[in-house]
């Protein structure tokens, strides 16, 4: 349903496992910063009224998943950390390349929201099967659905406001640019990591 070309190697989850708490205070950030993508596109794109509702309840909806996953930091006496940067993030967003017209860059910018919730998606999942913690089971299977319709939402957008084929031929561009980034991440300990 994904499709994402390269699927993670069913070994992360056993290295996410052994980081647990790196893995939390990670996935804290992803929710913030997926709170401040949302954000970001309603202040580029207020033209698009519904863009900007359903990006209006994403920030809603992540920042309490921000609150979520901060309330089992504190339950594991994990203080939240500083922030680290996001290798995955930094090197997907080289795809495209800068500028362009606005429509492009919304379409660009959507498509990378639609992968990174993709990615989560699958990474949650794997969670969601393979931690020994029944509660952080249950918790990251409620998880691995939201990501799934954040996808959906986010390569549904791209195809209404752009060419439907061309966002499909760069969206299977992207994919294949995702699975190249993951074949060089050597570090488990994050969300998007190995």
């Amino acid at each position: 349903m994904l499709g994402l070309k390269l699927p993670t190697d069913p070994r992360w989850a056993n290295i996410a496992e052994k980081n647990i708490d790196e893995i939390l205070i990670d996935h804290a950030y992803c929710e913030q910063k997926a709170a401040s993508t949302a954000i970001s596109l309603i202040v580029s794109f207020p033209e698009y009224t519904d863009l900007v509702t359903a990006m209006t309840e994403l920030v809603q909806e992540e920042m309490s998943h921000f609150k979520m996953v901060h309330d089992l930091l504190k339950e594991k006496n994990i203080p939240l950390g500083r922030d680290r940067k996001d290798d995955y993030v930094a090197k997907l967003v080289t795809f495209f390349p800068k500028g362009g017209s606005r429509q492009t860059q919304l379409a660009h910018r959507l498509l990378y929201a639609a992968l990174i919730e993709a990615r989560s998606c699958e990474r949650f999942r794997l969670l969601s099967e393979e931690l020994s913690d029944e509660k952080l089971r249950r918790f990251y299977r409620k998880l691995m659905i939201s990501e799934a319709n954040h996808y959906t939402m986010f390569l549904g957008f791209a195809r209404q406001y752009h060419n439907v084929d061309e966002v499909n031929q760069k969206w299977s561009d992207l994919l294949d640019y995702e699975a190249k980034i993951l074949e060089s991440f050597q570090d488990g300990a994050s969300v998007h990591g190995w």
